[in-house]
Order: structure tokens, then sequence, then C-alpha cells
């Protein structure tokens, strides 16, 4: 076990020092190109119903994103996440500035009064946050397993994709099962299909 942590560990301190050779106006050109990549990805055009995260430290914002959708009227969805019961509600938002508030861990989350509740069948395409990813689909978290919960319960047909820049992605993420693989990664630099 302590292996693992110490792999995770390293693993994610060679991405940081990676990213940290880049300028702020780098990353934000390198972050510009992952939302173009995504908005014109043909299977994010489609959906209908498209589930995002909102960011924490180290993972890709999406505000940019969930704005430029909600524009199109794209419909937009939000997980919440319970500690307690390790819940997953799902939430529609119409708007940013209105629908979201700040939850019990200081994230943006949506506001369960004015939000509808959606039922994981219903979500087209899902947007799965991640630290570092690998060619065959393997994704690392934060270590909470409230995605790892979420990509297991999604339908066969919803599309689970994450959005990353180039140096997260590895040659091997060490996952305690491969049933929480991801089938697309959409880098600043190309779209990577689970082999």
């Amino acid at each position: 076990m302590d292996d693992s942590k110490d792999s995770k560990k390293n693993l994610l301190a060679g991405i940081s020092q990676q990213l940290s050779k880049f300028t702020k106006a780098e990353l934000a050109e390198k972050q510009a190109q992952v939302e173009q990549n995504l908005l014109e990805f043909a299977n994010f055009r489609e959906a209908q119903l498209s589930l995002l995260y909102i960011e924490r430290s180290h993972e890709i914002p999406t505000g940019n994103i969930i704005r430029i959708s909600l524009d199109v009227r794209k419909g937009i969805v939000i997980p919440c996440f319970s500690d307690s019961r390790h819940a997953i509600n799902l939430l529609r938002i119409h708007d940013y500035e209105k629908d979201l508030i700040k939850g019990s861990q200081g994230i943006l989350e949506p506001d369960p009064e004015t939000c509808k509740k959606v039922n994981l069948d219903q979500i087209d395409i899902a947007v799965i946050p991640g630290l570092a990813f690998d060619e065959k689909g393997g994704r690392l978290g934060f270590g909470e397993s409230f995605y790892n919960r979420l990509i297991a319960k999604l339908p066969e047909t919803t599309r689970k994709i994450s959005i990353a820049f180039e140096e997260q992605v590895v040659d091997h993420v060490q996952m305690e099962s491969r049933k929480y693989n991801l089938d697309i990664i959409i880098t600043d630099k190309r779209v990577i299909y689970k082999i």
C-alpha cells in the first residue's frame, strides 16, 4: 500500500515539475487548446446532456467550457457528492452564476434548491476529472473514489472522457480495477482513444 502511495506521489511530482516549466501564458494557451479540442469533439457537440465537473486545484478548469455550452443551450449536469453517504446527485444547471453555490469543501456545486435532479441513464457524455492518465484509459484522481463510483454506475453507452494537458499522459497509471477506465482522453495536442 505504501509503495502505491509513493508511486502516486512520484508520478504527480513528475507531472507537476513538467507543468511548472511553462509560463502562465503558455499554460493559458494550452488550456485554451484543450477547451477548443473538447468543444469541437463530435461526441461532445452532439451530446444532448453532458456531465462536467467543477475543478479543484491541479485539474483543468471547466468554467469556460460550461459557460460556452450553456450559451448554446447544451444540457449541462454537475455532480454533487456527499461525504457521509457516498451518494452522488446529478443536478442540471442553466446559469453558471446563479445555479452554483459554494459546497462544504469550498468547491462550487449546483444549488439543490434550484437545480433539477437528473438520472444517470440520461447522460450522453461524462467529462471526468483526473490528475494523470494513460493510453489504456487509466485515470488517477484524488483518491477519494467519488468519480470511480460514478464511472462504474454510468451506462455502457455513456462516453467517459477526460481533458488533460499532454504532460498528464503517462506510460502507466496503477489502478485497482480497469472497470474505472475512460473511453477517451482529450489533450492540448491530440485525442486518445482507449487501446
